[in-house]
């Protein structure tokens, strides 16, 4: 007779959320097919080792997941690196509180309307324009890279800032706290190779950003005038104004 207890219930529970978080990563980040053979790797040694006791097959498979482990970390870094910081945010324990005592107000998103009308009077006169907003993760080690400015977020500075004559115009700009944090900011650059190659360096860099943290990047081409978004390590490009402020809405609220 098999011994079933409440620790094998929460053994099962928190191998499926471990499970549920690793999909939903990977069909984020376009890799669930990976996801999904790695998933049938280990039922095959599961079956051969543990199931028909198959020796020489379970042997085998066993010498494959010793350096499983170290294949995995090379492949998926950065959702790794992304959810280790998420896990180490402090912010996490303040949403915790949040859910105990109060739910978001909407007016901790009116920024939202400056940041989109920001956007689309610099699309319309092609300025360039690199916008990271925080979200669970914090920004801080970022934000030391450029110049601190801790200023109320409104339109006009926002396109003060990336004025093509302003010294802060090839930076990113950071909104951290429901302020502007800093200014001029050097972000990681991803080296995807998938990405279109007339999409320039700012939108590496935004993608890059989305890659390591959680953040919503905001993009205005200098070319083109184009509006676009990295988030979660993907890009959403040519986005219409009201596409801008429903995207960063629904993202914003939800992480909370």
């Amino acid at each position: 007779m098999l011994d079933f207890g409440i620790k094998d219930v929460v053994d099962i529970l928190l191998v499926a959320l471990l499970l549920f978080y690793l999909y939903r990563t990977m069909r984020k980040s376009g890799t669930l097919n990976i996801f999904i053979g790695v998933l049938s790797f280990i039922v095959v040694w599961i079956l051969a080792s543990e199931i028909f006791d198959m020796r020489l097959t379970g042997t085998i498979l066993d010498k494959f997941m010793s350096i499983g482990l170290i294949v995995l970390v090379v492949l998926f870094q950065d959702p790794i690196k992304r959810f280790l910081i998420d896990l180490g945010s402090h912010n996490k324990w303040k949403q915790l509180h949040r859910l105990f005592h109060h739910s978001a107000k909407q007016d901790d998103y009116a920024y939202i309307m400056p940041v989109v009308y920001a956007c689309t009077s610099m699309s319309k006169s092609k300025t360039g324009a690199l916008i990271v907003i925080q979200r669970k993760v914090s920004l801080s080690d970022y934000e030391r890279t450029g110049d601190m400015i801790d200023a109320s977020i409104n339109t006009r500075l926002i396109e003060n800032i990336f004025f093509k004559n302003s010294p802060l115009h090839d930076g990113a700009m950071i909104i951290a706290r429901h302020r502007i944090a800093a200014a001029g900011c050097i972000l990681p650059v991803s080296h995807d190779m998938n990405i279109p190659k007339e999409l320039g360096l700012r939108h590496r860099a935004a993608l890059g950003m989305s890659q390591v943290t959680d953040a919503l990047c905001v993009i205005v081409s200098e070319e083109t005038g184009h509006i676009s978004i990295a988030m979660d390590g993907a890009l959403k490009v040519k986005l219409s104004a009201s596409e801008l402020e429903h995207t960063l809405s629904q993202a914003l609220q939800t992480s909370d």
